[in-house]
Order: structure tokens, then C-alpha cells, then sequence
């Protein structure tokens, strides 16, 4: 169909070396910031950083879909290398300890990094490319002429770690749970399925989803091969009220099962002996440490040989990576965006014109420079700044709230909040903040930057990534700056996850009903231009009333040693659908 001939968008950017300090930014210089009426300009002289070093979105790659016809159930994967060697132990880090253990509820790849390689999916994406979407539970697969009925012929004999047989009854269960959450349970992924009117068990391995009205099918493979869509066995979820935040070791058909975890430390993993996929994995053990991303103790493990491999390095880090003898780092573009969320159902921030005013004063090159040194971000809006559906970078750089010159800028904010009848500002405004070092620079520059420009007063709560977000559902907060993901790059994916009125992403409550119609319209539309415009149309309503003030966009780095094979990092969707490492191999 047109526009939806991708079953991915993943990016490549190639490694490119960038010039800055070798050390993160000193405490002191945070507390200096904190001074009421400091300069956006003597803020960055108080960390010691120049501001010519920008990184702003243009002309990122665009990755053609692979579609695979479903190959039967014949379908094995193997390395991509000839004669992989077996055995071995794969040290890895990716992530600090995950809050919980509900990988279907979580929204952060300290989970899917953590457990994923213990689960399986329906479908999913090949590790050797990162986007061809394959068999996985699911033999094969069929798609209805009306595009409204799909249909998951499943594999028989696979067993669930503890002896259980894989059935349909484990997929129903799985996808009842992900698309119609009982009270209590928020899934993020839920809306990539609201077209599905219902499931159908027809025999034990055949499994039929029936949709209310047709979906491209792109999108609705791409929504089916997400990684975060494990299945899970009927029974341990009928066993525990439906809800796994607090089950640790829940039996998967992963290609490796649990061993032991050491909380906050390591999770150790051993080889799934009767794995369905004859001959994965490779390797017999694996050891996930719990570091925190970007940080200096990842990149310092690394290099020291503690780790293998390691996932979100700082940039200082991959430099040093890609500079030494027998070791390689890369970087990819990720489906996350960094933003503070404004609470709509406090007064005055309710109003537009307050959350445009504060959304315009936001220095973005300035806050993409701010952690340079910690994480490598770009400059974006309400759309992935990387995606073919979001407005050229040299017209979204002439944008109020976009421009290297904030002058005009601030001047349109200050009419603003004197017109909403705040000229004199605001005071005491609750900021929560997550736990990062991401997170913590940028609430302290954009405190600065709205205290300079709006007379804003903000007090600045940082709390732990668990209680952010029990927070931030909760609506205790006035501002609160984190990070979410999307399953895809597909604005009917992070559109509805995130502004729409009833989206489990939507913690500022927002609500527009002009937006939510085009959103609908935008679901049903398959012709490429025509969509377009509707998301354009979007994008101009989020502008003057923010469902969120984006910050940036990122890039992930990784870096590994070249004894480790079988992974193919350079193409791949995102951190989140690849990380079983079943493919992976050890040439030492």
C-alpha cells in the first residue's frame, strides 16, 4: 500500500568523531546554575562549554522496507558468518536495573536489555539486518484480501522453560492483555492495536486477529514483530492477577533461560538446551551487568575487557572505542524523544499560550550542546526529526522555537504570557526530574532558560526512573523532563501513544479535539501525500498548543570487541526489537 511499503525505518549514521571535553560536567558547575537570573550564555560558560559543537537533523538515511514472504516451517535462523564457532560466555550492559519485571508494561530498554533474551515473539525482526520482519513463534502467517483478518499459523513442540507446551491459548493471552489491559495495567504498546476488534483461537496452534477496519499492513506487522510483545505462558499470567511487575523469573521460550540475579548488579543467563530454533544460541552463558547508560563506569567496563559489549556508551567513550586496536563502536538513530511533559490540569498550564510561550524559550542547539560530552542528540519537534515523515530540517531551523537566534523567540513568548495575563510570570512551579545525567544538565539549563526568559521559577525534584513515572502517571508534578519510546517510527504509533487524549504516554493529560480527529484520519490514510499533510496539519496544532516541549532527539552508540560476531548493529530498527543475541558468536 502506499506509504506503508516499510515494514521498518531503520536508520544508519555512520561513526563520526566529534570534538569535545574528555570528562562529564563537574557538580559544581551544576550548583552555579542554579542561581536565579544566571545567562543562558554565562550557564554554559559555568560548564565549560563552547556552543559552535550543534547537532541538528539533516539528511538521515532512509532505510527501504524488506518484506519477507513467511517462509513456513522450515523457516531456522543461523549466524550470518559461516562456521560459527559454539560455546562461551557473552558479558554485555545496556542498561541500569530495570524498576519492575513487567516487560509488557515497561517502557524502557532496562527491561527489553535485561530479559529479552529469555522470550520469544509472534513474528518478528531478523537480527542479521534488524528489519526484515520473520517468523518467529508463528511458522507463517496470512493477511486477508480486505486486510482485516490475520491469521498466525503457530510452531509445534516448542516448550516453555519450565516444560510447558506452547499454545494458542499463551498468544490470546498474551494479546488480550497487550490491546485490552485489565484496571491497574497501563501497556504503552496498546494503541498500535486499536484497530483489532478480536482474537480467535480456531485450533491449539492457529490464532486468527480480526480487525474492525483495515490497517496498512506495514504497520500492523511492524506492531506484531515488536520486541516488546513476548509471549507470556496463560497460566503465569492467569496465576498472577494479570500483572508481572513483581515476577522475576516468569518462564519464557527464549532462546536462553534464567540462572540467578544479583539485584541492581548482573542477571545471569544459560543456554536454553531444547530451544526450537535447532542450533541457537551459540553461545552457552550470558551475563547482563546493570550499568547505568551513557555513564563513565559503562564505557570505563568496556574498555577495561569486563564487558563484551555495551550499548548506550557516552560519545567520549566511543571515540576511544573506535580508536582502539581489535575493538569497534558505531551509532544508530533510536525511536526515543527527550521532553518535559507540562501538567494541563493545573491552571494556568492549562492555557496554550503559557506551554507555547515556555515551548518557544527553549534553547534546543543549546540543549543538544549541553550534553554533547554525555549523549549524542539532535535537534527535532514533535516528529522524529530523522523519519520521512517530519518536516526538513532547513525549514524546521527558520521556526520559532528551532533557531540558532532565540531572540524572536522570546519576544513572541513574552507576548504570550503578558496576553495569557502572567507578564510578570510564574513562581514556585514543581519540576520533576528523572535520574540521568541527561536529565539532570538539561532541567537545570532550562530552569535557567525560563527563569531568564519568563521570570518561570521552577524547583527542581529529582526522583529514581521507577518513581518518575509513578509520578508523572499520577500527575504530581507541574513540569517533569524524561524520555519515552515508540514500537515504531510511524506517526499512527507515537501519535496515539503519546497526544492523544486516553494515550498511556500522555502524562500531561492534554487533549485536542481538532488533533484527534486528524489522528483518525491519519490511521486510515494509505496514500503517502495525502498523509503527509494531515500530519502536517498535526504538527501545526501541537506547535501552538504543546501536548509536550521536546528537547531533543538521540543517537545510540555501541562498541564492542571484534571477537563478537553474529550481530549486524549498523542497520537495525532500534535497541529494543534485537536483543536476544541467539545469532551471536565468539571467535576467540
Amino acid at each position: 500500500m502506499a506509504g506503508y511499503n516499510r515494514l521498518t525505518l531503520g536508520k544508519h549514521g555512520q561513526f563520526a568523531t566529534r570534538r569535545g571535553k574528555e570528562t562529564s560536567m563537574p557538580d559544581q558547575a551544576l550548583q552555579m546554575a542554579l542561581a536565579d537570573g544566571m545567562s543562558r550564555r554565562s550557564f554554559l560558560k559555568a560548564l565549560g562549554i563552547a556552543t559552535g559543537s550543534v547537532v541538528i537533523a539533516s539528511q538521515w538515511p532512509t532505510s527501504r522496507a524488506h518484506t519477507a514472504t513467511p517462509p513456513g516451517s522450515d523457516f531456522q535462523l543461523k549466524a550470518p558468518e559461516p562456521n560459527p564457532k559454539r560455546g562461551g560466555l557473552l558479558r554485555y550492559s545496556v542498561h541500569s536495573a530495570p524498576a519492575h519485571f513487567d516487560i509488557h508494561q515497561s517502557g524502557t530498554v532496562a527491561n527489553m536489555g535485561a530479559q529479552g533474551p529469555m522470550y520469544d515473539n509472534l513474528i518478528r525482526r531478523d537480527p542479521r539486518d534488524g528489519q526484515t520482519i520473520i517468523p518467529d513463534l508463528a511458522q507463517s502467517w496470512k493477511i486477508s484480501d480486505d486486510g482485516r483478518t490475520y491469521t498466525f499459523f503457530l510452531r509445534k513442540g516448542v516448550k516453555f522453560h519450565d516444560g510447558a507446551d506452547f499454545t494458542a491459548d499463551d498468544v490470546h493471552a498474551t494479546f488480550h492483555r497487550i490491546i485490552w489491559p485489565p484496571k491497574g495495567i497501563s501497556i504503552p504498546r496498546t494503541p498500535l492495536f486499536s484497530a483489532v476488534s478480536d482474537i480467535v483461537i480456531l485450533d491449539p496452534y492457529t490464532i486468527e486477529f480480526r480487525l474492525s477496519e483495515p490497517r496498512p499492513q506495514g504497520f500492523m506487522l511492524g506492531a506484531f514483530a515488536s520486541g516488546w510483545n513476548v509471549i507470556v505462558r496463560k497460566k503465569t499470567l492467569e496465576e498472577n492477577d494479570y500483572n508481572l511487575r513483581n515476577v522475576m523469573d516468569y518462564p519464557g521460550t527464549g532462546p536462553f533461560k534464567h540462572v540467578r540475579r544479583v539485584d541492581k548488579e548482573v542477571w545471569v543467563m544459560e543456554k536454553n538446551p531444547h530451544y526450537w530454533n535447532k542450533g541457537l544460541p551459540y553461545i552457552d552463558r550470558l551475563e547482563i551487568y546493570h550499568l547505568p547508560p551513557f555513564s563513565p563506569e559503562l564505557g570505563a567496563a568496556l574498555l577495561a575487557g569486563k564487558l563484551d559489549y555495551a550499548r548506550l556508551l557516552d560519545p567520549v567513550t566511543a571515540r576511544k572505542v573506535q580508536e582502539t586496536p581489535g575493538m569497534t563502536a558505531t551509532d544508530f538513530y533510536q525511536s526515543v524523544i527527550q521532553a518535559v511533559w507540562v501538567n494541563t490540569e493545573k491552571k494556568p498550564l492549562h492555557d496554550p499560550r503559557i506551554r507555547r510561550a515556555m515551548h518557544l524559550v527553549f534553547d534546543r542547539p543549546v540543549l543538544v550542546d549541553v550534553v554533547k560530552d554525555v549523549a549524542p542528540m539532535m535537534v527535532g519537534g514533535f516528529i522524529y526529526p530523522f523519519s520521512e515523515w517530519a518536516t526538513p530540517t532547513e525549514e524546521l531551523s527558520k521556526r520559532l522555537g528551532y533557531q540558532k537566534d532565540p531572540k524572536a523567540a522570546i519576544q513572541e513568548a513574552r507576548r504570550l504570557m503578558a496576553e495569557a495575563g502572567y507578564p510578570h510570570g510564574l513562581k514556585n512551579l514543581d519540576f520533576l526530574v528523572r535520574e540521568a545525567a541527561t536529565f539532570k544538565l538539561w532541567a537545570v539549563a532550562i530552569q535557567a532558560m525560563l527563569k531568564e526568559a519568563l521570570n518561570i521559577e521552577t524547583n527542581l525534584r529529582t526522583v529514581q526512573i521507577s518513581a518518575w513515572f509513578d509520578e508523572a502517571q499520577a500527575g504530581n508534578f507541574d513540569l517533569a523532563i524524561s524520555a519515552i519510546v515508540s514500537t515504531l517510527m510511524d506517526p499512527s504509533d507515537y501519535f496515539n501513544a503519546w497526544y492523544t487524549k486516553d494515550g498511556p504516554q500522555n502524562y500531561a493529560k492534554w487533549s485536542n479535539d481538532q488533533f484527534q480527529a486528524l489522528v483518525q484520519q491519519i490511521d486510515r490514510e494509505t496514500d503517502t501525500m495525502k498523509r503527509k499533510a494531515l500530519v502536517r496539519q498535526a504538527e501545526e496544532i501541537m506547535e501552538n498548543d504543546p501536548p509536550l516541549l521536546p528537547v531533543s532527539y538521540e543517537k545510540i552508540y555501541d562498541g564492542w570487541y571484534n571477537y563478537v560476531k553474529g550481530h549486524n548493529p549498523y542497520h537495525i530498527f532500534g535497541i529494543y526489537d534485537v536483543v536476544r543475541w541467539d545469532t551471536v558468536w565468539l571467535d576467540k
